[in-house]
Parts: C-alpha cells; sequence; structure tokens
C-alpha cells in the first residue's frame, strides 16, 4: 500500500501527454491468482517528450518498444517514461501478472463471488497493464479473455462480441471488438457464471439491438424491472434529446462487491447489485425507484461522458452533473406519466432533500470545493454531492434560464463539436451559449465557486400604490466572490390561498402567476404592480437554485403556505421551515413542548386528502437529523434527539385517532406493483406507523407487528420493522428483527436492510442499551462481512451519518469505535474508508466537549504510518 503523502494535482497544470495510443490489443489470460494480461498499443507521437505509462500494483513480466526493450526507460512512484527520440509511432507490448482474489480494493481486476471483474473509473486500469492512464487518451480497444470454462463460462468486454471458441484443457475465449474510441477508464471485463435475461429492442431509426442483464443464478426472476427501466430509459433519450443506442449490444452485469452505486462502461456496465436486483418479496418502492433512476443515469452516460467525455478529472461535473440532471429529468417524467404532474413534485422534493441533507453540509465544511475542483490529491475523494447533485442543479438553473428548447438546441450542438472527444466544462457552457446567442460568461462563475449563496429576501408594499418592492441580496461565505447569475422564481398567494397573476412595473398587463427573476448583482430590487398589502410571497418555487433562501416568516404565514401554497415544492419547504424553527425552539428548551399551533397546521395537512398521500409524506416526514444539526449555531445531537423524541411522540398521540383512520382507508388492494400512487400510500401507512410506534400506541404497535410479520411485500413489511425498531416497543422490535432475520437471513441485500435499520435505532430511556452495543455485537454476525462495501455503508454508514446522538457519545466511544474502523477499511479498501472518514470531517461544529473528543481521534489517526492518500487527504482536511 501507498502510504507516502499524495502530490496535490493542480488543474491549472494541465498538459496533453505527448504520446497517445490509437489502438489496443489486450489479451487476458484469466485466473483469479494469477491473470496474464498482454497488453499491445499503437501509439503515435502528438508534442515534445517521453511516452508515459502509469501502473499501480502490479508485477511486469516484459516490456517492449517495437519488439525490443527500450534503451532510456525511467520507472518511479508509479510512473514510467520511455525516450524515444526520432521516433512518431512506436508498438509498444507489456505484460504483467495481476492477482484478483487479493485486490481487496475493488479497483482494477478483483474477484467477487466466484467471478471476476474490473472497476477502472478513476484510475483502476493502472492496476491492470501499464498504461497512460487518463482520460484524455482516447483509444480503440479490442479485447480477448481467455479462461477456465467451468469457472468462467460467461466472457464479457466492451463493444461486439466478434469471436469465442473452445481451447485446450477445458478453457475457451471469447473476442470483442469496441468500435468507438474510448478512455481506460472506461474499459470492463467480466469473466463469471452467470444467468442472463435478454430482449431486443428497435431503436428509432429501426436497428434492432440487442438489451441483456447478467445476474447470479438464483436472481433471474429478480431482474425485471432493471430490464424495463433500461428500455424506459432507452426511449426517454431518443424521445427528448434524439439520443440512439450506438451498439448492437448493451449489457448490464450485477455484482455483490462494489465499491459505489454503478459503472458506465461502454456498453457492458457494471452495477452494484443492489441497484439490479428487485422483486415485491425483497425490494421497497424506494428500492424500485432506485433501481430505474440508477439503470437510466448509467444508460445516459453512453453520450453525456462516453461518446463525449472529461478531458481531465477535474472535469468530473461535466459528466456526473449533467447525467444526474438527466436522470432525475427522466424519473420524473416516468412518476408523472404514471402518477400525475404531484409524482414528479415529489421527485424534486426526494432531489432537493438530498442536496440539502448531503451536500450543503459538505459546502459547509472543510471538503468543501466548486463543481469544478481546482486542486486534489486523491480523485476518488471528489466523487462527492458536490460534483454530482450540485452539479446537476447547476445543470437545471442552465435549462431553466435557456428554456427546454433552448437546452436541446444547446445539447445538439454540443454533440456536433465534440462527438468522440475529450472535453471540458468550458466547452459544454459555450455549445449552450452560442446555440441560445446568450452570454454565460457570468454563469460560469458557478463552476469555479465554493460554498452555499445565500439569497436574502426583503419584502416591502406600498398600499395606496399597489406596488410591492421586492429586494434581493446574494451573499457568499468567500466575501470576495464575484455576484453569480442566480434564477429566482417567485409567485404570491392572496388572502384565499389562490395564486395571484404577476406583473412587473413596466408591463401593460398580468402575466403568469410564477415569475422568473435573473438576480444577477448583490442586491437588486423587483417591483410589482397590482399587489395589495396581505399578498404573501412564494420565492425560490420549484427550488429554482442551488441556494438558501432566507426570508422573515412569522409561525402563521408558514401555516398558511403549508396549507395554500400552490408550488408543491414551496408548500413542502414551508413545511420544513415550520418543522426546523420548532424542533430547533424545543431543543434550546429546558422543558420542550410541541407547540399547538404546530399539531394544528400538522394536522391540517394529514387530513387534507385532495393531497396526493405522497405529498403528505414528504411534507410530514421531519427534517434529518443531520440538516437539523447543521441549523444549530452549536451543533448538539443528544438535545436534538430530546427534542425529536418528543415531537415523534406528541404527534403520534395528539393524532392517533387520524393516523389509524388513515392506514385504513390507505390499503391497498391486489398484487403489489411499482406505481407512484401505490408507493405514496404505503409511504403514508408507514410514516402514520412511525409516529404511532413513537408514541407507544397500543393499536399502532399491534399493526405494526402484524404487517412485520404477514405483508406480502416489502415496502409494509420492512416499513413496519422500522416503526417498531425506532420506538419504545423494545420487545415488539427485537421479536420483530429476529423473525425478519429467520424469513431473510440467506439474502444479502435484504439483510443489508436488516443491518441498517437497527445501526439507526434511537434510544428511548437511559435503560436501553446503547446503540453501539449492538453494532459492536452486528460486526460478529455470519452475514456482516468487512470486505463488502454495501455492508459497511449499511452498518457503519447509517451509524455515523444516521444516528448523530449515539454516535456523538459524550463519553466518545462513538468516536474511538469511528477510529478503529477507518483504521480497518484503510488497511483493506481506501476508497470506502475515505468515505467512512468523511462521517466526522464537521466535527467543529459540536459543543466543545465533542470537538476535544473528536480532536483526539483525529490526530490519533493521522499519526498512523500506513494511511493511505485517499483517507490522509480526507482527515488532514477536517483537522484543517
Amino acid at each position: 500500500m501507498r502510504t507516502e503523502h499524495a502530490p496535490t494535482i493542480h488543474r491549472a497544470d494541465y498538459r496533453p501527454l505527448a504520446w497517445t495510443v490509437d489502438t489496443v490489443e489486450l489479451y487476458f489470460s484469466l485466473d483469479a491468482e494469477a491473470s496474464i494480461v498482454r497488453n499491445t498499443m499503437q501509439c503515435t507521437r502528438q508534442g515534445d517528450g517521453p511516452l508515459v505509462l502509469l501502473h499501480e500494483g502490479l508485477m511486469r513480466e516484459d516490456l517492449t518498444v517495437n519488439g525490443a526493450p527500450p534503451k532510456a526507460m525511467r520507472d518511479e512512484d508509479g510512473r514510467i517514461e520511455i525516450d524515444l527520440d526520432g521516433e512518431d509511432a512506436v508498438e509498444v507490448v507489456v505484460v504483467t501478472r495481476v492477482n484478483p482474489s487479493a485486490n481487496t480494493e475493488l479497483s482494477g481486476l478483483y474477484q467477487s463471488a466466484g467471478g471476476l471483474f474490473t472497476q477502472c473509473e478513476a484510475e483502476g486500469f493502472r492496476r491492470i497493464t501499464c498504461f497512460p492512464d487518463r482520460p484524455d487518451v482516447m483509444t480503440r480497444f479490442t479485447v480477448t479473455l481467455e479462461a477456465d470454462r467451468r469457472d468462467y463460462p460467461v466472457l464479457l468486454s466492451n463493444g461486439n462480441l466478434v469471436e469465442q471458441g473452445e481451447l485446450e484443457a477445458g478453457r475457451h475465449y471469447a473476442k470483442w471488438e469496441d468500435p468507438f474510441p474510448k478512455p481506460s477508464y472506461l474499459f470492463a471485463l467480466v469473466a463469471a457464471d452467470l444467468v442472463v435475461l435478454d430482449r431486443k429492442v428497435t431503436t428509432v431509426s429501426g436497428r434492432e439491438v440487442l438489451l441483456q442483464v447478467y445476474v447470479e443464478a438464483g436472481n433471474l426472476d429478480r431482474a425485471d424491472h432493471a430490464m424495463d427501466s433500461l428500455v424506459n430509459a432507452l426511449r426517454w433519450d431518443e424521445e427528448t434529446f434524439g439520443l440512439e443506442l450506438d451498439l448492437d449490444r448493451y449489457m448490464i452485469v450485477a455484482v455483490g462487491d462494489f465499491n459505489m452505486g454503478a459503472m458506465e462502461n461502454k456498453g457492458l456496465n457494471i452495477f452494484n447489485a443492489k441497484y439490479v436486483l428487485a422483486k415485491p418479496e425483497t425490494a421497497t418502492d424506494v428500492d424500485y425507484e432506485h433501481i430505474e433512476s440508477v439503470v437510466a443515469h448509467e444508460y445516459f452516460h453512453n453520450w453525456t461522458g462516453n461518446r463525449v467525455t472529461c478531458r481531465d478529472w477535474f472535469q468530473l461535473t461535466l459528466k456526473e452533473g449533467l447525467t444526474v440532471f438527466r436522470d432525475q429529468q427522466f424519473s420524473a417524467d416516468m412518476l408523472a406519466r404514471a402518477g400525475g404532474e404531484t409524482a414528479r413534485a415529489v421527485k424534486r422534493i426526494e432531489d432537493v432533500r438530498v442536496l440539502r441533507t448531503a451536500q450543503f453540509p459538505e459546502d459547509a465544511g472543510p471538503m468543501a470545493h466548486p463543481i469544478r475542483p481546482d486542486a486534489y490529491q486523491a480523485i476518488d475523494n471528489f466523487y462527492t454531492a458536490t460534483v454530482y447533485e450540485k452539479g446537476a442543479e447547476v445543470i437545471r438553473m442552465l435549462h431553466t434560464i435557456l428554456g427546454p428548447e433552448g437546452f436541446r438546441n444547446g445539447m445538439d450542438l454540443y454533440f456536433s463539436y465534440h462527438d468522440g472527444q475529450a472535453v471540458t466544462c468550458d466547452d459544454f457552457v459555450e455549445a449552450m451559449s452560442e446555440a441560445n446567442g446568450v452570454d454565460l460568461d457570468q454563469f460560469m462563475r458557478w463552476y469555479s465557486q465554493r460554498g452555499t449563496p445565500t439569497v436574502h429576501a426583503d419584502v416591502a408594499f406600498d398600499g395606496e400604490a399597489e406596488t410591492c418592492t421586492l429586494t434581493l441580496t446574494q451573499s457568499r461565505p468567500d466575501k470576495d466572490d464575484e455576484p453569480l447569475q442566480i434564477p429566482v422564481a417567485v409567485g404570491f398567494i392572496n388572502a384565499v390561498g389562490d395564486d395571484i397573476p404577476l406583473r412587473l412595473q413596466g408591463e401593460a398587463e398580468a402575466g403568469a402567476t410564477t415569475r422568473v427573476l435573473q438576480l444577477t448583482e448583490r442586491q437588486q430590487q423587483f417591483v410589482f404592480e397590482g399587489l395589495r398589502p396581505g399578498s404573501v410571497p412564494s420565492l425560490l418555487r420549484g427550488f429554482s437554485a442551488p441556494v438558501v433562501m432566507a426570508i422573515n416568516e412569522s409561525d402563521a404565514q408558514l401555516a398558511f403556505r403549508m396549507a395554500h401554497d400552490a408550488d408543491p415544492f414551496n408548500r413542502w419547504d414551508a413545511a420544513q421551515r415550520y418543522m426546523t424553527r420548532t424542533l430547533l425552539a424545543m431543543a434550546a428548551s429546558d422543558a420542550p413542548e410541541v407547540p399547538r399551533a404546530f399539531i394544528a397546521a400538522f394536522d391540517t395537512v394529514l387530513n387534507n386528502i385532495a393531497l396526493d398521500p405522497a405529498f403528505r409524506t414528504v411534507a410530514l416526514t421531519l427534517p434529518s437529523e443531520a440538516y437539523l444539526l447543521e441549523q444549530m449555531d452549536v451543533a448538539d445531537p443528544a438535545a436534538l434527539r430530546r427534542a425529536m423524541i418528543i415531537m415523534t411522540q406528541t404527534l403520534g398521540r395528539a393524532l392517533a385517532d387520524d393516523w389509524l383512520g388513515h392506514d385504513e382507508a390507505l390499503a391497498v388492494p391486489g398484487e403489489y406493483r411499482y406505481h407512484p400512487g401505490d408507493a405514496g400510500s404505503r409511504a403514508l401507512r408507514n410514516l402514520g406507523l412511525r409516529y404511532l410506534c413513537a408514541a407507544n400506541d397500543h393499536q399502532g404497535v399491534g399493526l405494526a407487528e402484524l404487517r412485520a410479520a404477514n405483508a406480502k411485500n416489502m415496502s409494509e413489511r420492512f416499513g413496519a420493522l422500522m416503526a417498531l425498531v425506532q420506538s419504545p416497543a423494545v420487545e415488539a422490535a427485537q421479536l420483530a428483527l429476529t423473525a425478519f432475520e429467520q424469513t431473510f437471513g440467506g439474502d444479502a441485500l435484504v439483510m443489508d436492510k436488516w443491518f441498517a435499520v437497527q445501526a439507526a435505532a434511537w434510544r428511548w430511556s437511559p435503560e436501553q442499551p446503547a446503540t453501539l452495543e449492538r453494532i459492536e455485537a452486528l460486526t460478529q454476525h455470519p452475514a456482516f462481512s468487512l470486505g463488502n462495501p454495501n455492508k459497511i455503508y449499511s452498518l457503519f454508514g447509517s451509524f455515523f451519518r444516521n444516528n448523530p446522538a449515539e454516535f456523538h457519545r459524550p463519553d466518545g466511544a462513538g468516536y474511538r469505535f469511528w477510529a478503529d474502523r477507518i483504521r480497518e477499511l484503510n488497511a483493506r479498501n481506501p476508497q470506502v474508508g475515505a468515505r467512512m472518514a468523511r462521517m466526522l470531517e464537521n466535527w467543529r461544529r459540536y459543543t466543545p466537549e465533542l470537538q476535544q473528543l473528536a480532536r483526539e481521534q483525529i490526530e490519533g489517526l493521522l499519526k498512523e504510518e500506513a494511511l493511505s492518500p485517499d483517507v490522509r487527504e480526507v482527515l488532514e482536511k477536517a483537522l484543517g
């Protein structure tokens, strides 16, 4: 393992390589412990300097240039430089040996459940062979795989299968050619014993293509939803962006051990099995939704990421932010087709909730960076919510500013200019600018400025003139930052809850009820005519920009908007603001109580049956503790947890009859189907059980017990289990956990849910054992493995991220447990270790006592000699 400090890489230092690779022929003789890789590269000079090959953790057995050992070669720190003065084109052959079974980092070529798989993004290809492993080296790949047929009957790689056959001693081979040049991070191979679901479809141009989903034997009945999602994504990209599948075959492979969600390797997507496998008995509605989204995301990368890729890793948001936006739009369209526009609004709310919970704290912490960073040490640490989710919001702002037609015109121009190239974020925005004749220079500041902007709003009415002056002021975490271009969607509501048509000063007549204002200065005023005092502003509708909207609103105004705001997002946001304000006040109180006015506002939304159940669910779900802690001046997890417990118990007791009545009314008849209407009804029933069980309501606990034991679908069964575990009904919860384990103990993905729900469990009384004791016991469970990232995220990640009161214990035991896990993971899988290390990066926000305890553990880890660059970078930035 590398133990030295990794050098800092700067975007400003980018230079093209002197040599590129036009074609590469790879021959793999595959074996779990000793795979031989013969790599034949046709290289061409494109500038002055040596040929550069990168490598990591390899045994190099041979290297020749034009059939002979190189005359002048240097090999230092994973970088080979070969001087080739006087040469313009050479053939380089490298033979390497790798041990997939020993590869616990799951980067490069590794073993999982007896099969061999690859993960090459960002820098895994150099762990397979020596190569200029950079995204700006676009190469045509031909790949031959040879392996024992009994162990590895399925041999897959990128592109088209051109030849296959038998070899001696029970071995066989398959040869694949990818017709399109690609960077090495998109290379993939699979050698495993798998079964396949096939489907042939006809593309918009009339070509017949083969779609395939490969899974382990016994899981074929769980692959249909992934296949349906792939077909839907293919059709949507044709209809929305005119983008057609460019290959004759498109494959998805599910693997149990995988560091990320999925990988968009050209034509051969390798997926974490949790984002492929689903059937009603084992997958929740949320699982079904996530599978559809992730399958679409990787498919959309075929154009936004593969056909046009990144010049360097600083441009990561070029492909990820854009593709997240595309998958969000796809999911919203799919949900709206089935469940109407409310389903689209709920999807938008869920996306923003992720942004506020994960990305806003990142923007306020030591790992804060622009969506296009200027420097990094370990690129794996920059696969972040900022690059992905905030990057998607930046693309969404472009879509808002230019409109759907203008955005599509920009996409068309982008592909016409850059198909088959490795480009930059500037190239994308310039295409948008040129296609629409719009100056987007100021907008480009979103790519270089870090931190979450705040927009302060002041509303002043002139009753005599019937005008309203809206003053918007933008402020930035870095005071020296230049003003951004911020689209702010605004509306106003009258006294009976109706939207008011808006007329800006100077306009002849009123127009739409929602207007998008362009805030481009530090402060601007917008004057609306025809607005009377008492009109209620509804600002940042649809969350039109990734900012904090600061406006003084009374509890009564928030309750009014909870009940009447015509913009679904802002209606939800009003509820979140009211909940946040109430919970923070309770956390600061010595005798916290839930105000009656709050209960009444909550009750109004719950019993408004005109609202879709899915919307009522998100509107009545309390903000996450992680988000609430970020809103506290000094984060006090214990005080907040006390407030959360009192809030949930009070809402369960005060509204018990309402929750029980809705539970019966929302029952979904018939067989399970994945449908937003049904999912919304199940979600509201599950939320009701959560509040009822928190209050230890006898009927509610009884319903949860019955449903946890007898529900025919995982959405209701797991929802009931969660309600019991997150309640003071300790005995009922333990019985339900034991029964769940007995039923699903052999299903790895379902057991991940079982681990996660226990890791996030609250303590409802001092008499209950500490959650940490349960977690420590679960690390010895037969279904748990430190070698499987899903298990780590389910148990450790859920504890660190979703259980702050138990993690941030006043005795420091949670921090000691965290440090021990970082040591273990650093030695096995530094990428996962770095992700877990980030769970304490915002330690300075907590009480002085907790800060001291956290600092001790961070400083102790930094004294470890064997820290990987991934983990060290996170800890050093956290310590500051």
